[in-house]
């Protein structure tokens, strides 16, 4: 598993990747060929022949679509072609695939949609950067009402492949074929809903051209991670897996028992809810394997902290927007240990984020809010992906911006999408077990962004096992399948690598 192939880029990265590309040797025009040939291929392999009107720009995009409608035709099946312009004005590979076409290429209108069965939306690119609009959105906007099974090249046209937002109109995909390397707005909502099954294809351009662009972005995977995962070894015992410590709300008691009930499943050796006296009963009676700690007064869970034992501690997950609150996540910041902060311990420092921010200084911490916890703490302004990284970057802190396209942010720009998230994950809970996975695999050691990226990445893949009817406990209860999931894939990827080793000797 190699993480450069879990890159995105953006718009700006994948033109500096061609000219790489092309300064390595590698003609434009060959690679336009390989692209054209990857959409004809993935529309064979889902539909058998039928016509095909194919949209082609003015630009590269356009270029893919003369080499796809080619292909086709090639194979059989009946193609219209539409430009936007004409021929004459096309410039470079595109004007080259435009002249290898040996069929009509009418003008640009709906009525290229009369008869069809599949269309291919070669219109515009990832790199579009203002609103559709004239013919281009006329054509669109009836293919949207015609409601056509669409193939879209790179995004579909209107879609801004850095953002994810669209840019006055785009119709959905049912595929979409991407080259190289994926694109942030292929993840990020709405563009994750407008791209339909998104393939990546691989066009002939080297790997080794990420070394010149450095990307700092990825999809969320294994690949990032899991070379670091804290499995348990030969040898290990409980002290040496690190104790996870859990604030325990008064009332809402729930939250917290599933976040430590998370926090134990995913590894941590020891896990401790610290609770009020009135509440403790609740916790002691509910939680057979997890200590419970008794709370009377106001400095307890400060003197709890004093124990350098509990390397990790969570507060937030029912835990009250009260003074109380505010304590306990300044006292567990104060420790310099591994800290995560959720749900109420954001929203109480809603009217004093400089005090937060300057306690999170320097102290290795995982925040997770919401977008509406996000909006009481930050007034940055931008596409989730920005504000996440300005975010974190504010407040020193792994910002993990949740939602069906979570965004993990770290201080020094790095960021990752997640994009296994199912929709059954949007029920109460869910958010409190993901911020027990985090704390559980900071007790073991795993550093802030990676624990808040496989947190992510384990939470939705135990979703999308459990299906519609998910509720929270089942994330919990689920979890060691996943986790022998996740283990299997490790050993085969080691299993590759020792073969590829054995095969240089």
């Amino acid at each position: 598993m190699n993480p450069t192939d879990y890159a995105l880029l953006t718009p700006a990265e994948m033109t500096a990747a061609d000219r790489a590309a092309a300064t390595a040797g590698f003609a434009g025009t060959v690679l336009m060929e390989a692209a054209g040939r990857a959409v004809a291929e993935a529309i064979m392999r889902r539909w058998s022949p039928r016509p095909v009107s194919v949209l082609c720009g003015p630009g590269n995009n356009g270029g893919d679509g003369f080499a796809a409608a080619r292909r086709l035709a090639a194979a059989g099946w009946r193609v219209r072609v539409g430009l936007l312009g004409s021929r004459d004005t096309l410039r470079g590979d595109a004007r080259e695939h435009a002249t290898r076409w040996r069929g009509e290429v009418e003008p640009l209108s709906p009525v290229l949609l009369d008869g069809a069965g599949l269309v291919i939306d070669a219109l515009f690119g990832a790199g579009l950067s203002r609103p559709l609009d004239g013919l281009a959105r006329t054509v669109v906007e009836a293919l949207i009402k015609r409601r056509l099974p669409v193939v879209a090249v790179d995004v579909p046209s209107g879609l801004d492949g850095a953002t994810g937002a669209v840019l006055g109109v785009a119709a959905p995909a049912a595929i979409t074929v991407t080259f190289f390397r994926k694109k942030p707005g292929h993840l990020l909502l709405p563009g994750r809903l407008l791209c339909g099954d998104v393939q990546l294809a691989d066009i002939g351009i080297p790997a080794v051209v990420l070394a010149t662009i450095g990307p700092r972005t990825y999809e969320n995977d294994p690949a990032l991670w899991l070379d670091a995962y804290p499995w348990p070894v030969d040898g290990t015992h409980k002290y040496k897996r690190g104790h996870a410590v859990v604030f325990g709300g008064a009332t809402m008691t729930g939250a917290a028992r599933l976040a430590a009930r998370a926090a134990q499943r995913v590894g941590a050796g020891l896990t401790t809810v610290a609770a009020s006296a009135a509440a403790f009963p609740i916790y002691a009676a509910a939680l057979e394997s997890i200590l419970v700690a008794r709370m009377t007064g106001a400095g307890d869970f400060a003197r709890l902290m004093a124990d350098e034992r509990h390397n990790a501690i969570l507060v937030g997950p029912g835990a009250g927007v009260t003074p109380a609150t505010r304590r306990a996540a300044l006292a567990a910041l104060a420790t310099r240990r591994a800290v995560v902060l959720d749900a109420d311990a954001l929203t109480v420092f809603a009217k004093e984020r400089k005090t937060l921010f300057k306690a999170l200084a320097g102290a290795q911490a995982v925040i997770t809010p919401h977008e509406g916890e996000f909006a009481r703490l930050f007034s940055v302004a931008g596409d989730k992906l920005a504000r996440a990284r300005a975010a974190a970057a504010e407040s020193r802190a792994v910002v993990v911006l949740k939602g069906t396209d979570t965004v993990i942010a770290a201080p020094d720009g790095s960021a990752a999408i997640n994009a296994n998230a199912p929709p059954a994950l949007a029920t109460g809970g869910t958010g409190d077990v993901l911020a027990g996975l985090v704390v559980g695999l900071r007790a073991q050691g795993l550093d802030p962004f990676r624990a808040a990226c496989a947190a992510c990445w384990l939470h939705g893949d135990v979703a999308q096992e459990c299906g519609v009817g998910l509720i929270p406990e089942d994330l919990v209860a689920h979890l060691p399948a996943a986790l022998a999931r996740l283990a299997a894939r490790g050993a085969l990827a080691k299993d590759r690598r020792a073969g590829l080793s054995l095969d240089h000797e």
